[in-house]
C-alpha cells in the first residue's frame, strides 16, 4: 500500500492580525460595560437598617464615653443683659438642639441636614447609671432620667466656666511648644536632658602639606625616622632604600641590596644599624657607618611585610605572609622563637619594654599581645571585623590603637582593655597611623584620604585628601606608610605616587580663625 502525502493546511491564505493582550483587555471591558449599561453610573442603593446599624456601632465606639456629660449653661455676654426667660431655661440636650435645627430650616428646606444625622436621632440611648448620677448631680441625673443625648463640651469650656481657662489654655500651650521643639510627644522629649560625660576634644592646630620629595621609581612603601632627628629613610617598590635630610629633603643616601619590594624599615637607637625588609623573604642589618649590609636572617617561608625592634634588648621582630612572628637574636642572626597562633598575613607589629612586649595585627582581623617569657599569647583582641593593617602606640599613655576597615579602636595596656571607637568612620582601607606627644593621630587610606583626630575624645578635628604628583601611570593615591618626627611637629607620609610628603602645622592659627570640624559627643557608647 503506498504511503499517503501529508496534507496541505487547510487555512486559506489570508493575512490575520494579532491583536495585543491590551487591546482584547479593552475589547472584554467594552463587552461587559454593554452587558450592565441600563445601571451603569448610577449610585448603589443603601440600605437603611444597615445605615443605621453602622451609625449606631460608630456613636457607641467614639461617643459613648462622653455621652454623659452634662452642657455647661453658656456664659453671660458682658455688653448685654440677658433676656428674661434666661434663668428659667432648661439646659439644651442633643435632641433639643436638633429640633432646633429642624425648625430653623423651615419648610422651604426640608433637605438641609444629612441623612446620617437624622439617622443619629432616632438611635436609643441607654439610661445613665447610678454612679453617674452622684457623680453628675441632681440636674445631670435628671438629664439622663429624660432619655435624651447630652451635647458633650470640651474640658477647657468647662475650666472656662470656673474661671480658669485663660492659665489652663496657656499652660498647655507651653508644653505642647516644647514638645514640638523636641521634634517628637515621648515622655523623653520633656525630661531633663543630662551633660555629656564624654570628654571635651582638644584644639589643635591644622596641618598642612609644605614638601613633596621625588627620587624613587616605584611605591613608597614605608618610611622611617633616625633617633637623632637628622635624616630619614624611606623604602620602595624599586628595591632600594634611600637616606634623606631631615631639613632640606635633600638625598644623601641609596641603599641597594633587596631583589623585591622594601616593606618595613627599622632604625636601632643603640646601634648604628638599621633593619629592612622585603617580600624577597629577606631581613637585612645595615651598618650605617659602612653602609652596608652585615647581616641577614633568613628563615620566613615567604615575603615579610612588618619589623619592630626591641627598645631595650638586642631582639628583632618580623612578620609576615606565613602567618608568624619571628624573634630574632640580633647580633647573631639566629632564630629565637616562632610565635604562631595568627591565621593569615601578619601586617602590623609593635614593640615596647613593658609586658606585652610583642603587640601584632593580622589579615585575620585579630590582634595579639605576646609573652616573650613564655613565647605564646597573652590575650587574643577580637573586637574587629576587618584586617588591621595599622598599629600605633601612644607615647606617653600606657595605650595603643588599631585601624582597620571599618574603624579605629583604642586599647588599654597591659590586658588589651577595650576603651573606645573613633567618633567617625574614614570608610577607607586604613594602610599607616601615626601618634604624636601632643595626641594627635594621623591615619592614612587607601583612597588618598588623610585624616587628623585628637586623641582624647576620638574627635577628628581635620581631613584632607593627598594631591597626587603625575608622573605615570602607576601614580596613586594612596598612603602606605607614615610616622611622625621625634619633636612631633612634622608628619612624613609614604605614598603611591612614588613621593614622599612632609607636613606640619599652620604656624599662625589659633582657635578663632580655625575652628576645625564641629564636635558631636556620641549618644551611644559601642562596646566594639
Amino acid at each position: 500500500m503506498a504511503a499517503t502525502e501529508a496534507p496541505e493546511s487547510f487555512a486559506p491564505d489570508i493575512p490575520v492580525e494579532t491583536k495585543t493582550i491590551k487591546a482584547l483587555t479593552l475589547q472584554a471591558l467594552k463587552r461587559t460595560y454593554d452587558v450592565f449599561a441600563s445601571s451603569y453610573g448610577q449610585p448603589t442603593p443603601l440600605d437603611e437598617s444597615s445605615q443605621l446599624l453602622k451609625a449606631a456601632v460608630k456613636y457607641r465606639d467614639e461617643y459613648a464615653h462622653v455621652s454623659h456629660v452634662v452642657a455647661p449653661a453658656p456664659a453671660p455676654k458682658p455688653t448685654a443683659a440677658p433676656p428674661p426667660s434666661a434663668a428659667g431655661a432648661k439646659i439644651p440636650t442633643a435632641g433639643a438642639a436638633a429640633a432646633a435645627d429642624v425648625d430653623a430650616t423651615g419648610p422651604s428646606r426640608p433637605e438641609s441636614r444629612s441623612s446620617l444625622a437624622k439617622l443619629i436621632d432616632q438611635i436609643p440611648v441607654a439610661p445613665a447609671s447610678a454612679a453617674s448620677d452622684k457623680r453628675l448631680g441632681s440636674a445631670a441625673g435628671a438629664a439622663m432620667g429624660g432619655q435624651q443625648m447630652v451635647l458633650y463640651q470640651p474640658p477647657g469650656t468647662i475650666v472656662a466656666a470656673g474661671g480658669r481657662a485663660a492659665d489652663a489654655e496657656a499652660q498647655q500651650r507651653a508644653v505642647m511648644s516644647v514638645i514640638n521643639d523636641k521634634g517628637g510627644n515621648s515622655s523623653a522629649a520633656v525630661s531633663r536632658r543630662l551633660a555629656s560625660k564624654w570628654p571635651r576634644p582638644v584644639w589643635h592646630a591644622p596641618w598642612k602639606m609644605y614638601r613633596v620629595i621625588s627620587g624613587h621609581l616605584g611605591w613608597v612603601r614605608c618610611v622611617a625616622v633616625d633617633p637623632g632627628n637628622e635624616w630619614f629613610a624611606t623604602g620602595s617598590a624599586d628595591r632600594t632604600i634611600k637616606i634623606w635630610d631631615m631639613a632640606s629633603g635633600q638625598l644623601k643616601l641609596t641603599l641597594t641590596g633587596h631583589i623585591e619590594q622594601v616593606t618595613g624599615l627599622a632604625i636601632s637607637a643603640r646601634h648604628p644599624y638599621m633593619f629592612s625588609c622585603g617580600l624577597d623573604k629577606m631581613v637585612k642589618c645595615w651598618d650605617l657607618e659602612q653602609n652596608k649590609v652585615i647581616r641577614s636572617y633568613h628563615g620566613h617561608l615567604s615575603g615579610v611585610y612588618c619589623i619592630a625592634l626591641h627598645p631595650s634588648l638586642d631582639v628583632l621582630m618580623t612578620g609576615g605572609r606565613d602567618s608568624v612572628v619571628r624573634v630574632w637574636d640580633m647580633r647573631t642572626a639566629v632564630q629565637a622563637m616562632v610565635l604562631s597562633g595568627h591565621d593569615q598575613t601578619v601586617c602590623s607589629l609593635l614593640s615596647q619594654a613593658p609586658d606585652p612586649q610583642v603587640i601584632s595585627g593580622s589579615h585575620d582581623s585579630t590582634i595579639r599581645l605576646w609573652d616573650l617569657r613564655k613565647g605564646k599569647a597573652s590575650a587574643v583582641l577580637t573586637h574587629h571585623k576587618k584586617s588591621i593593617r595599622a598599629l600605633a602606640l601612644h607615647p606617653q599613655d600606657f595605650a595603643f590603637a588599631s585601624a582597620s576597615a571599618e574603624n579605629i579602636k583604642k586599647w588599654a595596656l597591659p590586658n588589651g582593655d577595650f576603651l573606645h571607637n573613633m567618633l567617625s568612620q574614614q570608610r577607607a582601607i586604613i594602610n599607616s597611623m601615626a601618634i604624636n606627644q601632643d595626641g594627635v593621630v594621623a591615619t592614612g587610606g587607601d583612597n588618598g584620604s588623610l585624616w587628623w583626630w585628637d586623641w582624647r575624645s576620638g574627635h577628628c578635628f581635620q581631613q584632607d585628601e593627598t594631591v597626587v604628583q603625575p608622573g605615570s601611570l602607576e601614580s596613586e593615591a594612596t598612603l602606605y606608610d607614615m610616622v611622625f618626627d621625634m619633636s612631633g611637629s612634622r608628619l612624613i607620609t609614604a605614598e603611591g605616587d612614588k613621593t614622599v610628603k612632609m607636613w606640619r602645622e599652620v604656624e599662625d592659627a589659633t582657635p578663632e580663625t580655625h575652628p576645625g570640624l564641629p564636635f558631636r559627643p556620641p549618644k551611644d557608647i559601642k562596646r566594639f
